[in-house]
């Protein structure tokens, strides 16, 4: 895969003061603004946006990717139990607008998971378990079917032992990578993180990535 940051390439979050997340129907016509994309991704997602988001990223980068304008999308862990297995969950006092985007949202991940199943058989994602990591897969592989390459990197930090109080901190990148595998596994037998996955009119690739951390955070017991 050759990813190439270009002098004009944005990132989100900016900094500590610009700490802001990405989500996508905002932050892709900021560095795409010409591509079609975008009101297809929120319409996709969503049936009724006012009031409403997509899911948040921890970093989003534009560049190119094989020579494309794509995305780079981060999703960042520091314990094992970040890694979650919960499905999205429905307020039973919710309105009927919230009603109709959660069956969007289930609509729209079992057109992913159709639309993956030859390129990864086995795939299952779903609402309504793993539902994060299902979220992002089906993200990346509607940007690769709308003609936007994109990277989905899964990043664990490794060594914060001040947050040990909320959940066990991956210790090395080995410790990491297991963890994160067996997460995927249970969702996506076929792994992605050998190759791109091929789809028209462009491809997405899942990657594995683990950074030491800079300093302990600070304990909170």
């Amino acid at each position: 895969m050759n990813c190439r940051i270009r002098p004009d390439s944005r990132w989100k979050p900016r900094s500590l003061a610009e700490a802001t997340e990405a989500r996508l129907e905002t932050f892709g016509p900021e560095v795409m603004p010409d591509h079609p994309a975008w009101p297809q991704v929120a319409s996709w997602w969503l049936a009724h946006q006012r009031g409403a988001n997509t899911p948040n990223w921890d970093i989003a980068l534009s560049c190119d990717i094989e020579g494309q304008a794509g995305l780079i999308l981060v999703e960042a862990k520091a314990n094992v139990p970040e890694l979650g297995t919960a499905g999205k969950t429905r307020d039973p006092m919710a309105s009927d607008k919230s009603v109709e985007n959660h069956e969007r949202i289930g609509a729209a991940i079992t057109e992913a998971r159709m639309g993956l199943t030859s390129a990864l058989p086995g795939i299952a994602i779903n609402r309504d378990a793993h539902y994060q990591l299902s979220n992002r897969l089906a993200f990346a592989w509607r940007l690769a079917t709308l003609g936007i390459p994109t990277v989905l990197m899964y990043l664990g930090f490794t060594g914060d032992e001040g947050i040990r109080d909320v959940g066990e901190p991956f210790a090395t990148d080995q410790h990491w990578q297991d963890t994160f595998g067996a997460h995927l596994k249970a969702v996506c037998p076929t792994s992605p993180l050998s190759g791109p996955v091929q789809l028209e009119p462009a491809s997405f690739w899942v990657v594995s990535r683990s950074k030491p951390i800079l300093e302990i955070s600070p304990s909170r017991s």
